[in-house]
């Protein structure tokens, strides 16, 4: 009877960190620009708000939390006025105008179908600053007012056992 440890757990605790100069990007299909973790801090600066990030790679679109939508024209344009708060429902209010980017049928994590308005926006993570769309939905129910889809991480790498890697809440 063998009396050896088993260390396949220590190489993972003692592995290298992450190069992403190094990494073969060949094998992902792009050169990874970040790396986040489940939860992250992000920055809408054109809406003015910081916000707590719910990373999910299973959704295919991001969602933003909206209250009290409407929708006016604006110079010939299509806009939408809406509430969002940064934290739960306790949480200020904050009111949001902007122009509708687009409109889409979205199917929620039960399956539901439903059409919502979408709306595009530069996002500040991982020192990374481009414009992501989101669809506005209300996330009172939810932990965090924003949830980050597939779209909008296609520049990031996920480390789902880390949270927070760009700074605490």
């Amino acid at each position: 009877m063998s009396h050896h440890k088993n260390t396949s757990r220590h190489h993972f605790d003692k592995a290298p960190p992450l190069d992403l100069k190094t990494l073969n990007h060949d094998l992902l299909g792009f050169r990874p620009r970040g790396v986040v973790g489940r939860r992250e801090l992000i920055e809408l600066p054109e809406l003015k708000l910081h916000l707590n990030a719910k990373i999910d790679t299973g959704a295919h679109s991001s969602a933003l939390h909206a209250e009290s939508i409407e929708v006016f024209e604006h110079n010939d344009d299509l806009w939408v006025r809406f509430i969002t708060r940064t934290g739960g429902s306790d949480s200020p209010p904050h009111t949001v105008e902007t122009p509708v980017h687009d409109r889409r049928r979205v199917r929620s994590s039960n399956g539901q179908a439903e059409w919502r308005y979408a709306i595009r926006s530069r996002m500040k993570l991982a020192g990374l600053d481009y414009d992501i769309d989101m669809t506005l939905v209300d996330r009172s129910q939810m932990r965090h007012p924003i949830l980050l889809g597939r779209r909008a991480l296609r520049r990031l790498l996920v480390a789902p056992g880390a949270a927070y890697l760009h700074g605490e809440p």
